[in-house]
């Protein structure tokens, strides 16, 4: 199944209901006065943050929302009962905006609660029309439109660390080996093409897909990887120990962050040099090495050695405690 992080869709809030025109009647003594009553107010729409990332899935071939309409208002001054506000479900992280007014909402927090739209006023009834003059009004005002729009969901994730680099250096591998997540690996660019999270002593880690020279400006699906890395307080730049130019491949990935994103680009950074059991000694101490002049903070991993993955799980923890 698909990950889907980015959504369109048409929402209305509720009419409201109408006033009506009615008149008291008793036996014997008919058109005592007006009673009409009031129309209920149309729901509102709210949009509400919950612990779900996959929940946008569920909106997939949903094209519209719309809230529940007030109802007309009734005999002896009764009022219409108002209709039921609408809560749509959108993960932590995401973005509202709404398209026709340029207006958006940010939800940061699990159970964070907006309105977007309100629903329209509960038209009078004739019993607000009395008047010395007219002591029966046949006169009432039917409820109002609710608000309306056009809107776009964009998908940001959270995560305590985020894993990032080029294609092929390792990173579902990482989430798969110190975490519970299912990312899918091959030995090709592109085989994650959706970020994946798993969870680390209660810490979450993403696999952000791997970014290629031009991300920043949309090439390949540059934009759509590099906004899951925004709210990260954590990135690790993975880099593989088989690359001809360690120095090169971090400078370029570097280079794509700032282009995106000046306050991305100034998170905590640490370097992970992956793959070290496919490289001699020599070889992985002199990248560490060349590495550390362009970031102190480097981290070594083989996934096919216990204490090394222990190591690395260890360090890992105390930075991400560390950066809370």
């Amino acid at each position: 199944m698909a990950f889907v992080d980015e959504l369109d869709f048409y929402v209305n809030s509720g009419k409201g209901g109408d006033g009506v025109v009615r008149f008291r009647h008793e036996k014997g003594r008919e058109f005592m006065g007006p009673s009409g009553g009031d129309g209920g107010r149309g729901g509102d729409v709210y949009v509400r943050a919950v612990k779900n990332a996959a929940i946008l899935e569920k909106y997939r071939h949903t094209k519209s929302f719309e809230a529940n309409s007030g109802t007309p208002g009734g005999n002896n001054s009764c009022a219409g009962a108002d209709g039921d506000d609408l809560y749509i479900h959108f993960p932590v992280g995401s973005l509202i905006t709404n398209t026709d007014s340029g207006e958006t909402w940010e939800l940061v927090k699990e159970d964070e609660t907006q309105r977007i739209l309100r629903g329209g006023d509960g038209g009078f009834g004739n019993e607000h029309f009395k008047s010395s003059v007219n002591q029966a009004p046949k006169r009432a005002i039917p409820g109002k439109v609710g608000q309306d729009g056009n809107f776009h969901i964009e998908l940001r994730l959270f995560a305590d660390a985020g894993l990032i680099g080029y294609p092929n250096v390792g990173k579902s591998t990482i989430l798969n080996t110190v975490t519970n997540a299912q990312s899918k690996i091959g030995n090709f660019h592109f085989t994650t093409l959706e970020p994946h999270l798993g969870a680390l002593y209660g810490f979450v880690l993403a696999d952000i897909p791997g970014l290629i020279e031009g991300a920043s400006k949309g090439k390949g699906l540059g934009y759509k990887f590099l906004r899951h890395t925004q709210r990260t307080k954590l990135l690790l730049h993975c880099i593989s120990s088989t690359t001809d130019d360690p120095i090169e491949d971090y400078k370029k990935i570097r280079k794509e962050l700032e282009d995106f994103d000046a306050e991305l680009a100034a998170k905590k950074e640490i370097v992970v040099l992956t793959k070290i059991d496919e490289v001699d000694e020599k070889t992985a101490a002199d990248m560490v090495k060349k590495l550390k002049k362009c970031n102190s903070d480097v981290l070594t991993l083989s996934v096919l050695d216990d204490e090394s993955i222990k190591n690395f799980s260890d360090t890992l923890v105390e930075l991400l405690r560390e950066n809370k």
